[in-house]
């Protein structure tokens, strides 16, 4: 895979990610289509993700240089 796709991809996965962790979005999704009890494993799922995307992200950086 590309650096250049790497990157752009660890980018939009974190800025995703840390939409939906530090943001309601979300738990107000959740809520609306009734699945407002799967609100309390979702930190389970995002701060994993955050930091896999993040990984992603310093991976591309030391693979561009």
């Amino acid at each position: 895979m590309k650096t250049s796709t790497l990157l752009k991809t660890g980018m939009i996965g974190m800025l995703i990610s840390a939409l939906c962790c530090f943001t309601p979005v979300l738990v107000l999704i959740f809520g609306a289509v009734g699945l407002a009890a799967w609100v309390g494993y979702l930190d389970y799922v995002l701060m994993p993700a955050l930091l896999f995307f993040v990984g992603v992200i310093i991976y591309a950086a030391i693979r561009k240089t």
